[in-house]
C-alpha cells in the first residue's frame, strides 16, 4: 500500500482507493495524462480505479504519476477537463414497470411524478461490472434513492430500467436483478456482435426521454 491510496494489483497493476473521489473522474485523469500511452487498462468501478500497465519495470514510477493525478486538487476529469464535450446518448422510456407504484409510494409521490424526476435528472455512466452491458448510471433524483429489493428476481429481461441507491441501470438481458423497475426502452445499449458492443462508455451523459 501506498499512501494509503494505491495496493498493488499483480505484477502490472495498482488499484486506486478514489476515497470520496468519482472513478469515472479518476480514470479519465489517468487516460489524458501524457505517460498513459503506456498503460494497458484503466478499469473504473464502485470507489476504485484498477491499472494496468504494459511494463512491469515502470511500477514504482507509475505509482509517483498516480500520486500525483491524485494530488490534484478540484479535479473535474472527463471530457470536459479536456475542453471536449461529453457524449450525450438519448435512452427512450416508457414508464410503468413492475415497480413504479411501489417506488412512488416509497418516495410519497404519484406514479406520474416518478418518470418525471427521474427523466429530468443529470445521469451519467460512472462504470460497468455484474455482467457484460452492465452500465452503471450515476444522477439519480434525492427522492428515488432506494435500496435493492430484498430478494432479486431470477431474470431480467433485456432493455428493463431500474433504479437503486443514486443509480439507474439498464438490463442487458438474462441476468438476475434486484433492482426497482420503473420503466422499459426499446433501445439496444448491448449487442455482442456489434463493435464496440457497448453502445454507452464511461464518463456519457444520459438522458431518459419519456415516451409513451
Amino acid at each position: 500500500m501506498i499512501d494509503g491510496r494505491l495496493l498493488r494489483a499483480g505484477d502490472r497493476g495498482w488499484l486506486i482507493e478514489c476515497a470520496g473521489r468519482r472513478p469515472a473522474d479518476v480514470a479519465a485523469s489517468i487516460w489524458r495524462s501524457p505517460w498513459a500511452s503506456g498503460l494497458r487498462e484503466v478499469v473504473p468501478a464502485a470507489t476504485t480505479v484498477l491499472v494496468v500497465a504494459d511494463d512491469a519495470a515502470q511500477m514504482e514510477r507509475l505509482a509517483v504519476r498516480l500520486r500525483g493525478v491524485l494530488d490534484q486538487t478540484g479535479v473535474h476529469a472527463g471530457a470536459e477537463a479536456a475542453g471536449e464535450a461529453p457524449r450525450t446518448i438519448v435512452i427512450p422510456v416508457r414508464y410503468g414497470g413492475a415497480d413504479l407504484e411501489a417506488v412512488a409510494e416509497r418516495a410519497g409521490i404519484e406514479p406520474e411524478d416518478v418518470a418525471r424526476l427521474h427523466s429530468g435528472g443529470e445521469h451519467s455512466v460512472a462504470f460497468f461490472g455484474f455482467a457484460p452491458g452492465f452500465a452503471y448510471m450515476d444522477g439519480l433524483p434525492e427522492p428515488l434513492r432506494l435500496p435493492r429489493l430484498p430478494s432479486p428476481r431470477p431474470r431480467v429481461p433485456a432493455g428493463v430500467v431500474a433504479i437503486a441507491g443514486n443509480q439507474t441501470v439498464v438490463y442487458p438481458g438474462g441476468t438476475p436483478g434486484g433492482w426497482h423497475q420503473i420503466g422499459v426502452t426499446a433501445e439496444r445499449l448491448w449487442n455482442a456482435d456489434a463493435h464496440p458492443p457497448n453502445r454507452l462508455s464511461v464518463g456519457d451523459r444520459v438522458v431518459f426521454q419519456a415516451v409513451t
